[in-house]
């Protein structure tokens, strides 16, 4: 066989300029830039009423969730959080947030050095579903990175689940997930499920109580589905 055969030229791959350490790749969509939360609203449609202090946006206790003025369907999701320096309660009452892909598919944020809780609930875990392969997790107060690859369900125009969603998930640089499938939606209590919803869902962090300070928030569309403007959408 002629070497030739098996080359592919065309379509030629598009340049992507990469960011220095962490930042935004030049096809990215940047989130949060630690200026401003414009690309954010809570699930009622109020203004962000977490706090900008640093270049973090950081949870107020009681104000709720916020989420993404526009959804997304398959990405990759680069994001950094860090857990109060101070010390306060154990297990799940450390630190807690959370990065829901689509709403519903809950990358669990805890402070987890030196804090025992269960695994399938420690930073790194899909929550309640997959417990990470190791803790990769540094001290309260420092900051900490989460590098996602999300490809999110697919469903039959009747609403049938066609292919689950999958998730690779990079902590602090080391994998904690590897290409695992969802089994459904995040439950607290109860056995997670499927239930049909639209391709491009909006991503969202939670007020869980403790004061969580998140920045340098971006993302990459794969797959070419492009994102959707919700901003009009009825509001939850």
């Amino acid at each position: 066989m002629d070497p030739r055969d098996t080359e592919v030229w065309e379509p030629e791959p598009t340049v992507v300029t990469p960011g220095a350490d962490s930042a935004p790749p030049s096809d990215a969509i940047v989130l949060f830039d630690g200026s401003e939360v414009s690309a954010w609203r809570h699930l009622d449609g109020r203004a962000v009423e977490w706090r900008i202090e640093s270049g973090a946006v950081i949870v107020v206790a009681g104000t709720g969730d916020i989420e993404t003025t526009r959804a997304f369907a398959d990405v990759q999701l680069h994001i950094e959080w860090r857990a109060p320096q101070q010390v306060t309660g154990g297990g799940q009452s450390r630190g807690n947030s959370g990065v829901f892909l689509q709403k519903r598919y809950e990358i669990q944020v805890l402070d987890s050095y030196e804090n025992r809780t269960y695994a399938n609930g420690q930073a790194g875990s899909v929550y309640k579903q997959y417990a990470p392969l190791v803790n990769a997790s540094r001290r309260p107060g420092e900051w900490q990175s989460y590098d996602i690859v999300f490809a999110a369900p697919r469903f039959s125009a009747s609403g049938k689940l066609e292919t689950s969603a999958f998730v690779t998930l990079f902590h602090n640089g080391v994998l904690v997930q590897n290409h695992v499938g969802l089994l459904g939606a995040t439950r607290y209590r109860g056995t997670p499920e499927y239930q049909a919803h639209p391709a491009h869902e909006p991503l969202m962090l939670q007020d869980h109580g403790d004061p969580v300070s998140f920045r340098n928030i971006w993302l990459r569309e794969l797959g070419g589905a492009g994102s959707r403007d919700i901003s009009t959408r009825k509001k939850a």
